[in-house]
């Protein structure tokens, strides 16, 4: 028994001593010798006490002499026992006693090594303290709530978030009622975080302690008993974003009137990335290029809205100095393409963006040029009918003073021819001559009566005339001249062609000077096209004159209706045809204009307006 008794003893982790009445080592296994380093052999018989530091003998001594004045008493402490490497060991110490058969006190000590948990103890209590510091030197709040809606525990971040000096104060708090703003927000928090065990960035409003209000954005977890069955309550972060939101409502506002500056420009403004591709267009170019705003961004690439090549050069001028400065560029001309693919004149301002001197963007502001150049274009031919006018207004004053000398010499001849025929025999052969001479004096009176018609110092008569009759009674009295033997005359006269006021002599006059203009420009050869239209909305009428001739040369043009302009050699042209038939075509408050390309011919365009009432007076109802 004895032996079995050792065998178990042997097999302990603890180390094990027997001590007589005078505290003496009588046994030892052998795990205290590995404790203590001493053999076996060298403890039995040593004093207990040896074991330990001198300051530490007397607390041994005071539980020994416990046993052997009580007897039958457990006591354990903790102390260090020195070992022969003159190291120290953390031991706990148990000293128990019995009496054997005879009547003898034996004292039983239990020595363990607990270094190993000291250490882990103390490495816990490290680690506790160390957890304690980031608890409440973290900048952002951190609490625990029980579920039922108070603080079990949070940090200083916390307290100064929500404005509590006393943490006292704070964990008596409900938490539903006095943090939250809405108190349903607590309830929605517990349904996200109980659904799937934890919640991120759940944004609320919550209560300081002088009532204003703090946004907060919550990331807790799940707080369970130890057998996890059980939702004791939450645990988490607080992070206040008042000051962030307050920014970002800022930033949206100036957002909000940027796009809004972008967007009520009356001008085309567009930014693409360092890529091309485009990021803004607001809706003044939607109105400039036809495009949608959703069509183009993310979709279309910057070069594609220029002429080809178009983009690049205008990024080799923005990043050349000679155009306002590297990553500007000043107001030059350019060309845009339009949805339909047409061609728009535009002017251009750019600036690069830099971040640093890195470039990421580059954004223009672009000027409809079309209405502008159309004004100036109205504004020059304007000017050019202005100039015409007096040019014609000239005429008419020298047309008018000579009309007027002419007349006298020309009355006196009508009348001394018409009395010598009265004096002439009937059968006197100068009669005839007489009449001839008579008869050509009262053809140039009339065209002394044409000259102060045009110069207004007499008024044509105005009537209702149909302009396709005009046409053909003038190209009656022309077709069968030799000059227009080999031309073809096509007519397309509109047979619905409303009626004008106005003079039909000089009107066919304008007419067959035309006609017979565009006969000498094919020098007797070639096809010429009369063609009559009405208006699609009734309130004027064209009538197109087109030669197969060899054109006009463009530095002519605007020339042809100038007086005693001509192009004919000297003797053959006297310049004024064109002059006068523009003065008449202006005294029937129409337009003349001329269209030509070299070696194609020359179409000539006459717009005269219609006269409601005489359609109506002619053909009531």
């Amino acid at each position: 028994m004895e032996e079995e008794l050792r065998t178990i003893i042997e097999m302990s982790h603890d180390g094990i001593v027997i001590l007589d009445g005078d505290h003496n080592i009588r046994f030892a296994n052998t795990n205290a010798s590995e404790l203590t380093g001493f053999k076996v052999e060298e403890l039995i018989g040593m004093n207990f006490t040896g074991l330990f530091r001198t300051e530490n003998r007397k607390v041994i001594t005071d539980m020994l002499d416990k046993y052997t004045i009580g007897g039958n008493l457990r006591s354990c402490t903790e102390l260090e026992v020195v070992s022969t490497k003159g190291n120290a060991k953390e031991t706990e110490i148990c000293l128990t006693t019995t009496l054997d058969k005879d009547g003898m006190r034996r004292t039983y000590a239990y020595l363990r090594d607990i270094s190993e948990r000291k250490r882990s103890q103390e490495k816990l209590k490290r680690s506790e303290e160390e957890y304690r510091l980031l608890f409440e030197t973290v900048q952002q709040g951190i609490y625990i709530s029980s579920r039922e809606g108070k603080f079990v525990d949070c940090n200083q971040a916390m307290l100064d978030m929500l404005g509590y000096e006393d943490k006292e104060e704070f964990l008596l708090l409900d938490i539903a009622r006095d943090v939250y703003v809405n108190p349903d927000g607590r309830r929605t928090f517990q349904d996200l975080i109980e659904k799937d065990g934890f919640v991120k960035d759940y944004e609320v409003d919550f209560k300081r302690r002088d009532g204003q209000k703090a946004t907060i954005l919550l990331t807790g977890q799940l707080k369970r008993d130890k057998d996890n069955s059980t939702i004791l309550g939450y645990e988490g972060i607080c992070t206040d974003i008042t000051e962030r939101k307050r920014i970002e409502n800022e930033l949206r506002k100036a957002n909000d009137f940027f796009i809004n500056v972008i967007e009520s420009s009356v001008d085309g403004i567009i930014a693409a990335d360092i890529k091309g591709n485009i990021v803004i267009f607001n809706k003044g170019a939607e109105r400039l290029l036809g495009y949608e705003a959703e069509e183009v961004l993310g979709r279309l690439h910057i070069t594609e809205i220029y002429p080809h090549g178009g983009a690049k050069e205008i990024m080799r001028n923005l990043r050349s100095p000679e155009f306002g400065g590297k990553g500007r560029l000043e107001t030059i001309q350019s060309t845009l393409v339009g949805k339909d693919e047409g061609k728009i004149p535009i002017n251009i301002s750019a600036a690069i963006v830099y971040e640093g001197e890195r470039e990421v963007a580059s954004v223009g502001i672009f000027t409809d040029l079309r209405e502008k150049l159309k004004m100036e274009r109205e504004l020059q031919e304007a000017q050019l009918q202005l100039l015409q006018s007096e040019k014609m207004s000239s005429l008419g004053k020298l047309a008018a003073g000579v009309a007027h000398e002419i007349n006298n010499p020309l009355g006196g001849i009508l009348i001394y021819s018409s009395l010598l025929m009265e004096e002439m025999d009937k059968d006197d052969t100068r009669r005839e001559d007489m009449g001839r001479i008579a008869e050509e004096a009262t053809r140039c009176k009339e065209i002394v009566k044409s000259l102060l018609e045009f110069a207004r110092q007499t008024g044509p008569t105005m009537e209702p005339i149909d302009i396709n009759r005009a046409i053909n009674e003038g190209l009656f009295f022309l077709e069968n001249q030799a000059a227009f033997h080999n031309i073809e005359i096509v007519k397309e006269l509109d047979p619905a062609l409303p009626l004008i006021r106005g003079n039909s002599s000089q009107l066919k006059q304008v007419f067959m000077n035309i006609i017979v203009n565009g006969a000498e420009a094919m020098e007797g050869r070639g096809t010429l096209v009369v063609k009559t239209t009405a208006r699609a909305n009734s309130d004027s009428l064209l009538v197109e004159f087109s030669d197969s001739g060899e054109g006009i040369p463009p530095e002519h043009i605007s020339k042809i209706f100038d007086p005693f302009f001509t192009t004919k050699e000297v003797g053959k042209g006297t310049g004024l045809g064109l002059s006068l038939s523009y003065g008449v075509i202006e005294e029937h408050q129409g337009r003349i204009d001329v269209r030509s390309k070299v070696g194609e011919g020359t179409t000539f365009v006459i717009e005269l307006p219609c006269n409601k009432e005489v359609s109506d007076d002619l053909f009531p109802g």
